[in-house]
């Protein structure tokens, strides 16, 4: 006759289903958190840009009374009005061309910059990193007097260089950051390996470290883009040609000395940051991946 005693304990099967019970309750809840902190986050961001892009449809009484709701009737010619102006074509073109010449400029003395960071080392290297880092901490406007001063006295004043040298200096050492972090991640295994084939410092550069950097030159660039496209206070102050002036300065048209035409305002907004919108989908995945990535696989 066999001892119970002996016998291995049954498990209890209430337990194990109220187990099972209390964490499909806490990975809803989780789930619930999440998603609702997902649609707090895209409610933020989309119902600025859908009243915005509503309003432009409004007439000025329209958008003083219902500034919210859909328009009482729809105004299309806010729109193509703007369309179909030169001056805004105008202004659009010389947005592109500044911020084309920024994101080309900061990613080329940015990406050699931080590849001589994180790959030569030199007397002095931390330092002088540090001093482009610094750059972080003080905004445009803190420097706007000696910068005016400055670009009046190299003769850019009133010129698209003007604009571009300043953001491109001010944008230095958020991209160089970037870059840095990305490129001392690359697998030292390839950098022995050039060398071993007789490449130098420039051609493991330019061979083998820019290709594998596509995700965070797209990072860089497009926060280089952004930045220069919404930018106002170095146009404002650097240039004084209308036929220069770039999108953020256009909105001055629309203001007049008694009233604003605030509805031909947000329709102007609405298309301008457009282009910046369509870029950001358009490049999303390699910003992604570059903000994310921590190391290269090989």
């Amino acid at each position: 006759m066999t001892d119970r005693s002996l016998a291995p304990p049954v498990p209890a099967p209430r337990r194990r289903h109220a187990s099972v019970f209390e964490e499909n309750r806490i990975g809803f809840v989780t789930r619930l958190y999440l998603y609702a902190s997902l649609f707090i986050v895209a409610a933020v961001v989309l119902l600025p840009l859908l009243t915005t892009a509503l309003g432009g449809f409004k007439t000025l009484g329209d958008l003083r009374v219902h500034p919210f709701g859909l328009p009482t009737e729809w105004q299309w010619a806010n729109y193509t009005d703007i369309l179909t102006s030169l001056r805004y074509w105008q202004m659009l073109g010389n947005s592109f061309l500044i911020a084309t010449l920024t994101v080309g400029l900061t990613l080329v003395v940015a990406a050699m910059a931080a590849f001589t960071f994180a790959h030569v080392k030199f007397f002095g290297s931390g330092f002088l990193l540090n001093y482009f880092l610094i750059g972080l901490m003080f905004p445009v406007a803190t420097a706007i007097l000696p910068l005016f001063i400055r670009i009046r006295d190299l003769g850019l004043l009133d010129t698209y260089w003007g604009v571009v040298l300043p953001q491109v200096a001010f944008g230095l050492g958020m991209s160089i950051l970037l870059f840095r972090r990305f490129f001392q991640n690359v697998p030292a295994e390839l950098f022995d390996a050039a060398f071993v084939d007789g490449c130098g410092y420039l051609g493991y550069f330019w061979h083998i470290t820019l290709p594998l950097s596509r995700p965070i030159l797209a990072t860089v660039g497009i926060i280089a883009f952004v930045g220069s496209w919404n930018s106002y206070l170095l146009p404002l102050i650097l240039l004084n040609t209308e036929g220069k002036y770039p999108w953020p300065l256009g909105i001055m048209v629309y203001q007049g000395e008694y009233s604003t035409n605030w509805q031909l305002v947000l329709a102007f907004i609405t298309l301008t940051i457009l282009p910046t919108i369509i870029v950001f989908f358009a490049a999303q995945k390699h910003i992604v991946a570059g903000l994310t990535a921590g190391a290269v696989k090989g």
